[in-house]
């Protein structure tokens, strides 16, 4: 039974919703599930989640904000605060907000219709948690490869400071979870333990085992 809780630590009116356990992801095991799931679909947390973030970019140009895991209404709310607030000094005064395409491959792709969203364009990337910092990178280099320039990558939970030599904003870091850990499968002391997983997760959520 994954048990979700509800952390005393907040900023702002955004909550810190972990699971304890050992948890598996696509690159690591990991020691907590950190629980995302109301600040990307609840209007009022996603907002707040924005308000957080929207700082950390003063007078950057941002002008496409890349929304992986699902983090789309986040990253409308983020644009609209960075727009109505004049944080952002694109040229246009416009924030396009896109979601990623993936190959076989798990690659980011873009279709020819997306590609001009991107191609010259000053992008920040957006995602719902940070652990070790792969998804990041691959992602800061398939908007390389189709012509963008990161400006930034931001995410509600990071456990690292940054990606792929790009600092991390984040609403709660490492420092809010000081024994959270992510280990390689393969030197996991859980496993090596013979802890059986309690569950599978991803950027959707959670499958117990």
């Amino acid at each position: 039974m994954i048990e979700i809780e509800e952390l005393p630590v907040r900023r702002g009116n955004v909550p810190l919703r972990i699971a304890r356990g050992h948890f598996a992801t696509n690159h690591s095991h990991i020691n907590y599930y950190i629980d995302i799931s109301y600040q990307k679909t609840r209007l009022s947390e996603a907002k707040d989640v924005a308000k957080q973030l929207a700082p950390h970019y003063n007078n950057i140009p941002v002008d496409t904000i890349l929304c992986l895991d699902g983090t789309a209404v986040i990253g409308t709310c983020l644009a609209e605060e960075l727009v109505g607030t004049r944080r952002s000094v694109n040229s246009n005064g416009a924030i396009c907000v896109l979601e990623p395409e993936y190959n076989a491959n798990s690659q980011i792709i873009f279709r020819d219709n997306a590609q001009p969203l991107i191609r010259n364009k000053h992008v920040l990337i957006l995602m719902a948690s940070v652990t070790t910092g792969f998804t990041a990178g691959r992602s800061i280099e398939a908007v390389g490869y189709y012509g963008g320039t990161v400006v930034g990558v931001t995410s509600l939970y990071s456990a690292v400071h940054e990606a792929a030599g790009m600092v991390v904003h984040s609403v709660y870091d490492v420092n809010d979870l000081p024994d959270y850990k992510s280990y390689d499968y393969r030197d996991c002391p859980f496993c090596k333990q013979g802890r059986r997983l309690d569950a599978l997760v991803n950027s959707f959520g959670y499958s117990a085992l």
